[in-house]
């Protein structure tokens, strides 16, 4: 296994469609590309590919292709604006989750080659619980759980914050408040989570910081472009670079799990 250098895998979760997941996800990785770091976007959400329509970049090949040979993993990365790389989707979700060993390890060594192309893996998930989610979000070192201000985006997040704790061990998870109305309710709303988790598991909830809510955003999808490249002085992007900053500032565990191979080691077995 070659040892390349660590890289940062950060999965980017929500539990429940609707808390602006892939939105965070996409200005987060343009807002560490502004860090002058080499981002990497994977869009997992294998149902519902959107990474691309955000980004207004058009896909003609995914991971379904590496999977079946038909190209590198460097043949399907594109190039965004805002100096990221995508990786897109595949539309059949059965595909990873029915992959045979031979595949395994050709999902690993397509991963390892780009070791030297990227500082930081961002992983945009699906909505949802499903086998698929939980082994993305395993796999990653950094699980970065999108909450919002309803009730049930607080029950969806402790039950999957539940069962990855239970089933998988799994202890610290950092919060992020979207679409927040003040800093008050985003305190307020890291709360409550901390409160059941408190309760009930053992489990180390880390405040990662909150996005406001801001019309900018849904303009900026009405354009199909990002809000940190579409409005650069609105009040959602200057939160994405204040939660950039403190993304960078995350230690990146070196051992084991700081590895690309690791990370798809985990998310194949």
């Amino acid at each position: 296994m070659s040892k390349g250098k660590p890289i940062q895998v950060i999965a980017v979760t929500g539990g429940k469609g609707g808390v602006g997941k892939t939105n965070l996800s996409v200005n987060l990785s343009l807002a560490l590309a502004d860090l002058k770091k080499k981002v990497v976007l994977m869009d997992a959400d294998l149902g519902l590919a959107n990474v691309d329509i955000l980004l207004g970049v058009r896909a003609t090949k995914n991971i379904s292709d590496v999977l079946t040979g038909d190209c590198d993993l460097r043949d399907i990365l594109i190039e965004a604006n805002g100096g990221i790389k995508v990786i897109p989707a595949s539309s059949g979700t059965q595909e990873m989750a029915s992959l045979g060993p031979q595949e395994h390890a050709g999902l690993i060594s397509a991963f390892s080659e780009l070791d030297t192309e990227m500082d930081v893996l961002v992983i945009d998930t699906a909505a949802g619980i499903s086998d698929t989610v939980i082994s993305f979000v395993r796999a990653s070192q950094e699980i970065l759980l999108v909450v919002c201000d309803e009730p049930s985006s607080i029950t969806d997040a402790y039950a999957l914050i539940k069962i990855l704790n239970r089933d998988y061990g799994v202890q610290r998870f950092r919060i992020v408040a979207n679409m927040t109305r003040s800093e008050q309710e985003a305190q307020r709303l890291f709360s409550k989570l901390v409160n059941v988790t408190d309760r009930f598991l053992e489990v180390n909830l880390q405040f990662a910081g909150d996005i406001p809510f801001d019309e900018s955003v849904r303009k900026a999808v009405q354009k199909q472009q990002a809000t940190f490249l579409a409005f650069p002085d609105s009040k959602s992007t200057l939160a994405y670079k204040k939660l950039a900053k403190t993304v960078s500032t995350w230690p990146i565990q070196v051992q084991p799990r700081g590895h690309l191979e690791f990370f798809v080691e985990q998310l194949v077995s």
